[in-house]
């Protein structure tokens, strides 16, 4: 049988990890792989986190299987950081192995309960469309930024969604932008609003970067205003980034509607689908969520040192784009952008110079982590793209 399999590619953004690893350079940069890095280049584990792990190591009596559906208590604890605790709406939320297993799991329910097709935004995460396709659903897509502008083109991606057809699935992100940093204005969500809500569309909202952007409440505003207004939404939750907990492999799925009896019909289903797909969640991720979030103390350093970091992505951001100087006209747009991306607009052929004469590793899409920058890195770095 594996004889009549072909061989598949690398991803290139995984494989660049790889090769930044067997560079001998001193100096090298590593600006790829999405994960966030303190000056020292480390990912720290959170303060709350160790704490929290301390606390289920002495106090957990089982290792047995959490439901399909997952630990409430966490469910209910992530939503109320997501959705508000005053959300108006009824949220039926099932755990998932990370944020991509529930773009997945949402995925299989949108072809199984709707026309099967969703629209993504262009540039966005690379994996976005491979999850969709493997799910089965056909992709359309519509501009939401122009790299060399550096500018959202909140017009042309209106026009392109009034040719969605009734129960056709809209990915939006919450905020923080990947791979682009560009958030979405007040105005930009409620004008996106209005057309799901006149074309019978269902938004399909990631939220992954939680407190990196305009702060821990100003990064769900569009997503709880917009889950308030439509009669349906799903809202894949990731607590990688967030929580710091990458390798724990911790999210969630909340399908949200304005009747009790819709939401749960839909966590009726993605329990059914996640039970033929990975059957039980991992539970040691949502433990810690539900740790902190649940105990004030643990709550208030998580949510103190999540500000640290988002502080010094920002200040970053505002060092990198002074730096930048006119390299590009617009370079000025990177330090307005928020999270941990920005996409530069560079050709492969400069990414790779950078690459092979610097030591200075990014896609060849020119996505670039800010966090993968050090302060004293800043000036060379940015000269280095400035004699491109």
């Amino acid at each position: 049988m594996f004889e009549r399999l072909s061989r598949q590619p690398d991803d290139p953004l995984l494989a660049l990890i790889g090769i930044f690893k067997a560079d001998p350079r001193p100096d090298k940069v590593d600006l790829g792989v999405g994960v966030y890095r303190d000056e020292a280049g480390n990912s720290p584990i959170f303060r709350a986190v160790k704490a929290a792990e301390r606390s289920i190591w002495e106090s957990q009596s089982s290792k047995a299987y959490v439901a399909p559906e997952g630990d409430q208590a966490f469910l209910d604890l992530l939503w109320s950081m997501v959705g508000g605790t005053a959300s108006p709406v009824h949220a039926a939320g099932v755990q998932t192995p990370g944020g991509s297993g529930a773009l997945r799991l949402a995925a299989d329910l949108i072809r199984q309960a709707g026309t099967g097709k969703i629209w993504l935004g262009l540039p966005s995460w690379p994996n976005h469309a491979g999850i969709f396709a493997a799910a089965g659903l056909e992709i359309e897509t519509y501009p939401y930024f122009d790299v060399s502008s550096q500018t959202l083109q909140i017009d042309s991606m209106l026009e392109a969604l009034q040719r969605a057809q009734a129960g056709d699935a809209v990915l939006l992100h919450a905020s923080c932008h990947n791979p682009t940093g560009a958030p979405l204005s007040a105005e930009d969500w409620t004008r996106i609003t209005a057309v799901i809500t006149a074309r019978g569309l269902v938004p399909l909202i990631d939220s992954a970067y939680q407190g990196f952007g305009a702060g821990f409440d100003g990064d769900v505003v569009g997503l709880r205003a917009m889950v308030a207004a439509v009669p349906e939404a799903l809202v894949a939750v990731s607590c990688s980034k967030s929580f710091g907990l990458y390798r724990e492999r911790t999210g969630a799925l909340f399908a949200t509607a304005s009747a009790e009896a819709a939401a749960a019909t839909a966590r009726s289903n993605l329990v059914a689908i996640a039970r033929t797909s990975y059957s039980m969640p991992p539970d040691h991720g949502s433990a810690i969520v539900k740790t902190i979030l649940g105990t004030p103390e643990l709550y208030d350093d998580w949510r103190s040192e999540l500000d640290s970091m988002r502080e010094r992505l920002t200040a970053l951001r505002h060092s990198f784009a002074a730096a930048l100087g006119e390299r590009w006209s617009n370079s000025i747009a990177i330090g307005r952008q928020e999270g941990m991306f920005s996409v530069l607009p560079l050709t492969p052929a400069e990414v790779m110079s950078l690459r092979e004469k610097h030591a200075v590793y990014m896609p060849t899409s020119g996505r670039i982590n800010i966090a993968g920058l050090k302060l004293a890195d800043v000036t060379r770095v940015a000269g280095l793209f400035r004699a491109l």
